[in-house]
């Protein structure tokens, strides 16, 4: 057998095993497929909700949202304003754990708190960096202090194998220290790494709270909180004195497009 023919294999093993996707369908309202995706509409007294899914991002489903104002009046759009009930197959409402008579519901992240917590996050994160370096050069002069006593103690009985022992103790303990110093390093950058994604997340991506005008509208991302074990999300976004704007999708797994 060739390499050719292993790796045309290989490749339809791995596309046969391909990992399932988490994905969001809309069920209710005006849906349409735009740019190879379901895009849903709702409406109540004159706001207008367009949403689809987006894509699972870390521990938050991402929703695509615009809100569009056609009443006479301003009206004002807070993300964290936005919310759904986890629903079982039968499109009724899960129950909390802890207090079953309340069903269960998500509020939708707020991208401003988010954000600050980022910060403390990074800044919380330097100071470990810092105490982790401290600790390290502890460990170094205390590993090199050790090394010149026990050397000098086996220079001077003349004991050879005692002095190769300490030579070998010693290289480990120098080559401990300095593995732990590049996972602390190592450790610090991944997460710092995350942070900044986490930062541009909220500040860039989400939709912003924003008082929209009369005839306009507003866009971003909205984050949920990712509940698996609903089948699925009715999403709520409150409108005054009336019911709030509701859209309904369905939560699965499923696998990719192998024609893709």
């Amino acid at each position: 057998m060739n390499r050719l023919t292993i790796s045309l294999f290989s490749l339809l093993l791995l596309s046969g095993c391909a990992p399932s996707v988490h994905q969001l369908r809309p069920v209710s309202g005006d849906v349409a497929q735009f740019d190879g995706r379901p895009v849903t509409k709702s409406e109540q007294s004159g706001i207008v909700v367009v949403a689809s899914f987006e894509r699972l991002d870390m521990q938050y489903v991402a929703l695509d949202i615009e809100v569009k104002n056609q009443t006479d009046r301003p009206i004002e759009v807070n993300p964290a304003d936005f919310h759904y009930a986890a629903l079982n197959e039968n499109q009724d409402s899960l129950r909390n754990r802890i207090n079953p008579v309340y069903g269960l519901v998500y509020s939708a992240a707020d991208p401003q708190r988010e954000a600050r917590l980022v910060t403390v996050k990074q800044a919380q994160e330097e100071k470990r960096l810092r105490t982790a370096r401290i600790i390290n050069t502890v460990l170094l002069v205390a590993a090199v202090a050790s090394d010149v006593a026990s050397s000098t103690s086996a220079r001077n009985t003349r004991d050879y194998g005692r002095w190769v022992n300490n030579r070998v103790a010693h290289n480990n303990m120098y080559q401990m220290v300095a593995m732990k110093r590049a996972i602390d390093h190592g450790t610090f950058a991944n997460r710092m790494q995350r942070y900044e994604y986490e930062t541009y997340r909220w500040k860039e991506l989400a939709l912003r709270r924003t008082t929209v005008p009369p005839g306009e509208s507003v866009r971003g991302l909205v984050y949920l909180p990712l509940y698996k074990d609903a089948h699925y999300l009715k999403l709520g976004f409150p409108v005054p004195e009336n019911e709030p704007v509701s859209i309904l999708f369905r939560q699965e797994q499923v696998k990719p497009d192998r024609r893709r």
